[in-house]
């Protein structure tokens, strides 16, 4: 036995880079881990999250309606394309500084003090997102109950709500087909029930004037937090469990939406307007803008969501093996999702012998009004359209479910030694804030607030706090010692297409897709509603309070040093000492006995005694060693 393990010492094991040590036998997922912090407790808890937090509403009701929009099948070229560049290296650069350092989007900056405001960015961002993603859920939920009925309400016209423009957009042809009334001129019932009885908009002048709180909206948002809270009590032990039916069931859902939806008369017309190749559309430089800006916020980088989830997983998850499934996965997921969308859409468009192109929308006009309408027509529209919003229901809480975790591990994690104890209590505070901050958003006028939201408080600012984290860990921070340190995760480091993309082509293209979103700066708007200069003021000084940030973060870490002004920047932009893996027996090469209180200047040693013998991630160890102790020979 004595000469098995000699023998393993001196011949290095090249790792199974598909196996993680939680995938090798029966192990404590538990060993790996600081005890008060938590962790995940499932193998596919971590896995299903991400892919819960990334796969949401936009893949339903943006991806569909900005393919047609740009080129059909042909904006699919652009879109893999961008994902290679921007999607993917992002992704598992997220995924790697939060599992390396085992910290929230806020802690995570040891890695370089003078870019912690980027963090304070982040949370401020993810902030006002959360605040106004968690009405849309309540939107979901109010038509949830309002299909729970054997007719639906927005099936007639006739009600309190309606006016003399509705007109049932159904079965309203005559004998040769055409259309005895001018559609442009009308109202359908779907649309009027959603903008005058749900938002009740028409109690509102504006967005200066947002009239009373809805309070049918007032108590579905209530819900909506009490159901984010309930699953996120426990942090990830909580929230980890309940993925595995929140991440998987829309699945279910969208695949009997789709085989629904492509048996139905007339809905390979609409998968033909979907996905009809157009291919002089690439000529256009706004089709890659498109393709870049999907990309970008569908994945959901730059929100620390990504960064938290990865902070929770053991030392050497597979994070890179991840990386390819989720956003491959999420890609998947919006084509699908379209042809879902446009098979119904066909469908209507043959029943209302209209172009697919008049019925078709994106964003809330889509999940809202449009398909609504389109399960009218179908028999047991009651079930087919309860189906579609339980579906954005568990889509949108995945998500909510990353944004409040991602803020409560930011804080905890600074603060741990009063708030960790006191977890259930500062979430159950942050949920209580939010839903306040909230109430504007379920007032008469509380559409126009919401729209204002959507458009600023993630637009350019995410795109600066995205750059500056690049930037910084690989041009300050370094990219060899970044690609060292997933070397000690993961057993290789990676390869020259990531390094290209972190140090070239994604910061290029997102700073492209930046100065793209200045030059071609449109206010707000919704509907036929323009917003005044006070609000649109008001928007851009939110998306430049996240931008400001990252300077004020820099200003105060500076102040904290001693020195010239040089000396201070140079030592604010230096890790700090305990930056580096969590776990003592973690840390190898320049980041040993460097942690508070740490007693064993070997922490290889502290894996042997633990697990018995060298495993492949521990001959990683010993080659990072060997290339630490010669980069050092080579400079003296």
């Amino acid at each position: 036995m004595k000469k098995l393990q000699e023998a393993q010492l001196r011949k290095p094991v090249t790792p199974d880079l598909l196996m993680t040590p939680s995938d090798q036998g029966d192990v404590d997922l538990d060993v790996d881990f600081a005890a008060d912090r938590g962790n995940w407790t499932g193998k596919l808890d971590f896995l299903l999250s991400c892919i819960g937090y990334c796969v949401g509403l936009g893949n339903v009701w943006r991806f569909p309606y900005r393919a047609y929009t740009n080129g059909g099948g042909a904006f699919l070229v652009p879109y893999f394309l961008m994902l290679a560049i921007c999607g993917i290296p992002l992704f598992f650069l997220e995924l790697s500084l939060g599992q390396f350092s085992s910290l929230g989007p806020l802690a995570v900056w040891k890695i370089s003090p003078l870019f912690k405001g980027a963090g304070a960015a982040m949370l401020l961002i993810v902030g006002l997102v959360a605040i106004y993603y968690n009405m849309i859920i309540a939107y979901v939920l109010f038509y949830l109950f309002a299909s729970l009925t054997s007719d639906l309400p927005w099936q007639h016209c006739g009600n309190w709500w309606n006016t003399d423009l509705c007109l049932e957009h159904r079965g309203s042809k005559d004998g040769n087909g055409a259309l005895p009334l001018n559609l442009t001129s009308t109202v359908s019932p779907s649309e009027e029930y959603w903008s005058r009885y749900v938002l009740h908009i028409q109690g509102s002048q504006g967005i200066g004037s947002p009239g009373g709180i809805r309070w049918n909206l007032c108590l579905c948002l209530l819900l909506a937090w009490v159901i984010v809270f309930l699953c996120i009590l426990k942090g990830v032990k909580s929230s980890g469990k309940v993925v595995y039916f929140t991440a998987t069931f829309p699945y279910l859902i969208l695949v009997m939406l789709l085989i629904r939806g492509v048996t139905l008369p007339g809905a390979w017309k609409g998968i033909k307007f979907y996905l009809t190749p157009q291919f002089h559309y690439l000529l256009s430089s706004k089709v890659w803008i498109e393709a870049a800006l999907q990309i970008f916020y569908s994945l959901g980088v730059g929100f620390g969501g990504l960064l938290t989830f990865a902070s929770y997983n053991t030392f050497h998850q597979n994070i890179y093996r991840d990386t390819f499934i989720v956003t491959l996965g999420n890609a998947i997921t919006s084509i699908l999702a379209g042809f879902a969308i446009f098979s119904v859409l066909g469908y209507m468009s043959q029943e209302l012998d209209v172009p697919v192109g008049q019925v078709a929308k994106a964003g809330p006009g889509l999940a809202f009004v449009v398909y609504p309408q389109a399960m009218t027509m179908l028999p047991l529209s009651p079930f087919w359209s309860f189906l579609f919003f339980f579906m954005l229901l568990t889509l949108g809480l995945d998500s909510q479910f990353a944004f409040l975790e991602t803020i409560v591990t930011a804080v905890t994690d600074e603060f741990p030694y009063y708030l960790r104890p006191k977890k259930v209590v500062f979430s159950g505070l942050i949920c209580v804030a939010m839903y306040l901050m909230g109430l504007v958003l379920t007032t008469d006028g509380g559409m126009y607030w919401l729209v204002l939201l959507d458009d600023y408080s993630a637009s350019f600012g995410l795109m600066v706090v995205v750059i500056t984290t690049c930037l910084a860990v690989t041009r300050v921070y370094g990219i060899q010692r970044f690609c060292r340190d997933i070397h000690m995760m993961l057993g290789f480091k990676p390869g020259i297409y990531f390094r290209a993309c972190w140090l070239f082509l994604t910061p290029a293209t997102l700073l492209a897709l930046l100065v793209y979103s200045i030059v071609k700066y449109q206010p707000s708007e919704y509907g036929t509603y323009r917003f005044p200069a006070w609000a649109e003021l008001l928007g851009i000084l939110m998306g430049l309070l996240s931008c400001l940030l990252i300077p004020a973060g820099m200003l105060v870490a500076v102040l904290r040093e001693e020195g010239s002004l040089w000396e201070r920047l140079q030592q604010a932009s230096r890790p700090t000492m305990d930056w580096g893996p969590s776990l003592e027996e973690n840390r190898t090469g320049m980041y040993v006995a460097t942690l508070p209180g740490s007693q064993s200047p070997k922490p290889l040693m502290v894996h042997m005694r633990k697990y018995g013998g060298i495993t492949s991630f521990e001959n990683t160890a010993i080659e990072v060693d060997r290339e630490i102790a010669e980069e050092e020979e080579s400079m003296m």
